[in-house]
């Protein structure tokens, strides 16, 4: 065993067949499993011009290569398609317990073609797979739905189970993926997807081991992660109202260097995400007022009422994902602050908290746990919803949403009770929410040419809570990756923590720099971007968690592992290879269906045009133009258009990770 199964499951909803395929390991050697497997599923099979609502589009559910081996933080899953929010490639990660259920079923990854007449979920166990009637389940939330589904299949083993909730019923295109009760796999639209082809659920209840070649030297280096993990503890006296202060001190700060990533761990360990809630308001980071606002909008009076602390108040118990020794989940009591509507929900994360916060002006941490379970229960993106509420509310107030098209509701920012009302209308593709159910980008065409300036998205998907105007890294990722608008894929923070220049020959050193360098267009920028989406596509690959990845590879140490699990021996410049090839397979497959990488650029308020006139991003601009063409460039392909040369083609060609005529 080399850590992967070598073997896939294909269902044909329109005809109901199911069958297994090799995998042959030429394509694990140049893209490893996880998103990298997906890419040569998609790539190969998904023919040009394919609708991504129709039946030629495939949706996969696909494990990373170290899932179930005995490595830390690799238990993520990757949803895989055609995505009808940006027309591209579409992809979204997530924790929870389903990644390890694939692959003890027997395989990689499980993909979906056709379109079945009636709604079915799949089961699938050591006996095999079949498809089973869902017309009972087709209605219910996404957690209604999963609890349904355990009870009903649960024997021995409790299995696991991908749900979708009744926001990708109606296909709404910020529509995704559920697992263990709540958690998503938001981004890109692929619920939408799902509920399109009439498939409620995916249920695992395998038990097969999973293997790798060399389980005692993965042991080893996993208990010395644990061991450091074990040591390292944010101190007793570091609270969450600190918070702020650091923030302001990062923000005004002219000079940076890299930093222990493990200080990712500690900020985890304790409060998860929403360690940048305030941090990232008084930093710049957390973009306020649909992006056209500061902290000088979100003041402390506001922003006080998301300090970490106060929402860890609120926890009932912590939890991890599959093999994560950090534990950034966690469960909130929210029976009062619902009026006895919900018991509970996740601990919202940073996106979230800032979503229905400062992008809105609201500041009542109420409406952020009911409007975070509502989310979890239709299955919707909060980032998509946020973003999207976040328009409605700027083309309320400047007349293009009238009071009569939102049922007399007041869309002023920060109104808590009116935002409660617009994410519900969504949910339901209720008056105003029909339009707005679909994101931003379409709301923004059918409303009018009046409303682009208020219409925040890159490439059609509303980006991350973090600001590209103070990063202008994150801000190449928003543009130029073949998902747009990820805040997960990169920016110049994880590059610095990541340390990868210690073990790629090419990964530039940052050192001691000015952070005014880093609105510069340069070749060193280009090279910092391309490596670390090379090393996120690596951890893509296998299973990783971003979290565990900005740690840094001292720490986290993947290349190891790697050639632990499936006994190769490649260098670390070897294996991001395997990096750049599952991001050419991306951007190809985005060329084959006619996308121009260019149309994804981010749009110009991300970018400071016009810039800020206060906040610590005043007067801010990024040259986003020229850093994507010689990211582009760095990458090998071409400099002006973003499409990888017929070299680079001819490669993956030999590598058969490309079937048919390279043209």
């Amino acid at each position: 065993m080399k850590g992967y199964t070598g073997k896939i499951l294909l269902v044909d909803l329109s005809t109901g067949e199911i069958k297994e395929e090799l995998i042959p390991d030429h394509v694990y050697e140049n893209l490893l499993s996880g998103v990298g497997l997906g890419a040569y599923i998609l790539y190969n099979r998904i023919p040009a011009g394919a609708d991504p609502l129709g039946p030629d589009n495939i949706l996969g559910f696909v494990s990373g290569l170290l899932t179930g081996t005995p490595s830390f933080v690799t238990g993520r899953w990757m949803v895989v398609c055609k995505s009808p929010l940006t027309g591209g490639w579409g992809d979204s990660n997530c924790g929870g317990t389903f990644s390890p259920a694939i692959k003890q079923c027997g395989y990689d990854g499980i993909f979906f073609s056709g379109i079945s007449k009636k709604p079915v979920y799949l089961y699938v166990d050591n006996k095999g797979a079949e498809l089973r009637p869902a017309d009972d389940l087709w209605g219910l939330d996404a957690i209604a739905a999963e609890e349904k589904l355990i009870v009903d299949n649960t024997k021995k083993k409790k299995p696991a189970v991908a749900v979708i909730g009744t926001s990708a019923e109606k296909l709404s295109l910020i529509s995704g993926i559920c697992n263990d009760g709540g958690r998503i796999a938001a981004r890109s639209g692929g619920g939408a997807v799902m509920g399109v082809k009439k498939l409620k659920a995916v249920v695992l209840a395998g038990k097969k081991p999973i293997g790798c070649e060399d389980p005692q030297t993965m042991k080893s280096i996993s208990s010395e992660l644990a061991k450091k993990m074990r040591k390292v503890n944010m101190p007793s006296f570091v609270k969450g109202s600190f918070f702020p202060l650091m923030g302001k001190i990062m923000g005004g700060m002219k000079q940076t260097a890299p930093l222990d990533g493990m200080l990712i761990g500690l900020l985890m360990k304790r409060w998860g995400t929403i360690s940048n809630n305030t941090l990232g308001i008084t930093s710049g980071d957390s973009p306020i007022k649909n992006w056209a606002g500061s902290v000088k909008d979100y003041p402390f009076s506001s922003y006080k009422e998301v300090n970490p602390d106060k929402i860890l108040a609120y926890e009932m118990r912590k939890y991890h994902c599959y093999s994560c020794i950090i534990g950034c989940g966690g469960i909130v009591d929210i029976s009062k602050t619902s009026k006895g509507e919900f018991t509970h929900t996740h601990k919202p994360e940073y996106e979230t908290c800032l979503a229905f916060g400062g992008l809105v002006l609201n500041k009542d941490l109420d409406t952020i746990f009911y409007v975070n379970e509502l989310l979890n229960r239709a299955g919707m993106d909060t980032i998509s919803a946020g973003g999207t509420v976040a328009f409605a509310i700027e083309c309320y107030q400047n007349g293009i949403i009238t009071k009569e098209m939102v049922d007399g509701l007041d869309l002023s920012w920060g109104n808590p009770k009116s935002i409660v009302a617009l994410i519900k209308k969504m949910i339901a593709r209720e008056g105003i929410g029909d339009l707005l159910a679909d994101g931003t980008k379409v709301a923004s065409a059918k409303l009018g040419i009046k409303s682009k300036p208020f219409a925040v998205t890159a490439g059609g998907q509303e980006p991350g809570m973090h600001d590209s105007r103070m990063d202008p890294l994150i801000g190449v990722h928003y543009s130029a990756d073949p998902t747009p608008g990820r805040h997960t894929i990169g920016s110049g923070q994880y590059y610095d923590m990541l340390h990868l220049w210690e073990k790629v020959s090419w990964a530039p050193n940052p050192g001691f720099y000015t952070k005014a360098d880093e609105y510069i267009a340069t070749e060193k920028i280009a090279l910092k971007t391309v490596a670390m989406s090379c090393y996120k596509e690596l951890t893509d690959g296998s299973g990783g968690c971003l979290f565990a990845m900005v740690m840094g590879v001292n720490h986290w140490k993947l290349f190891e592992w790697l050639n632990a699990a499936t006994g190769w021996n490649k260098t670390p410049d070897e294996l991001m290879e395997i990096g750049k090839n599952i991001q050419t397979m991306r951007q190809l497959f985005n060329v084959k269906h006619g996308i121009d990488p260019m149309s994804f650029k981010m749009g110009p308020r991300m970018a400071g045009e016009p810039p800020l006139k206060e906040g610590p991003n005043k007067g801010k601009t990024v040259p986003i133009e020229e850093m994507m063409h010689l990211h582009w460039k760095a990458y090998g392909w071409d400099e002006k258009t973003g499409i990888p040369g017929k070299p680079l083609m001819k490669r993956l060609k030999e590598y058969q990770v490309i079937t048919g005529e390279v043209k």
